[in-house]
C-alpha cells in the first residue's frame, strides 16, 4: 500500500538498488492506510443505486419551471399531428408547428444528404451537422403522451441543450437515431 517515487513512479518490481538509487538522493513514499483504500474501494454499485435513487426522485422535465412556461402556452393549433403507439421514419417535410425554449415557433429539417439538422425559426435557420449534436433526450408531456418534448444537446453540458416542444411521438425515435448516427432500415 506503498508506492515510491523517483524521477517518477517506479514499478512495485524493482528495488532501490536496481534503479541506482545513490545516498543522499531524494525520494517520496506516498502511503495509505488499509482503511482510506477501503473507503476509496467502495462497491460501484452502491454508487450507481444511489445515482439511481437520486434520478427518480427528480420531477419530470414537463414539470420543471423552464419547461411549463412552454408547455402552459399549450399545443400549437398547427403541429404536425401524433399517432401514438406508431413509430414512423422521418418525413420527407420539415417538421413544424413546435415550439423552442422561448416559446418561439419552430421546424427541423433533416438534409441527410448533407448530414445537417437545420432547426429553424422566424429569425433564422442554424445548420448543424449532425455529428457535433451529443446527444438526444425526451420525454412525453404529461397529458398529451403522444407528444414529446425534445432536446439536442449542441456542447459539453446540460446548458447547451437546445430544446423544441411538442414532437409527435411516431418521430422521436427515428430523430434520435439519425442525429445519432443509427442506421434505419424499413
Amino acid at each position: 500500500m506503498q508506492k515510491v517515487m523517483f524521477k517518477g513512479l517506479l514499478p512495485e518490481e524493482k528495488t532501490l538498488r536496481e534503479i541506482k538509487v545513490t545516498n543522499g538522493a531524494k525520494i517520496m513514499v506516498v502511503g495509505s492506510t488499509i482503511n482510506d483504500v477501503l473507503a476509496v474501494n467502495t462497491p460501484k454499485e452502491a454508487a450507481q443505486q444511489d445515482v439511481k435513487a437520486e434520478e427518480n426522485k427528480k420531477e419530470p422535465l414537463c414539470r420543471q419551471k423552464q419547461h411549463r412556461k412552454v408547455l402552459d402556452k399549450g399545443k400549437p393549433d398547427d403541429v404536425m399531428p401524433s399517432v401514438k403507439g406508431v413509430q414512423e421514419r422521418l418525413p420527407t417535410v420539415p417538421l413544424s408547428g413546435m415550439y423552442n425554449k422561448s416559446g418561439g415557433k419552430v421546424r427541423l429539417t433533416f438534409k441527410l444528404e448533407q448530414d445537417q439538422l437545420w432547426i429553424g425559426t422566424k429569425e433564422r435557420t442554424e445548420k448543424l451537422p449532425m455529428g457535433s449534436i451529443k446527444n438526444v433526450v425526451s420525454e412525453p408531456i404529461e397529458g398529451h403522451e403522444d407528444y414529446h418534448m425534445m432536446a439536442f444537446q449542441l456542447g459539453p453540458t446540460e446548458a447547451s441543450y437546445y430544446w423544441v416542444y411538442w414532437v409527435p411521438t411516431q418521430y422521436v425515435d427515428a430523430i434520435k437515431d439519425t442525429v445519432l448516427g443509427k442506421w434505419q432500415y424499413f
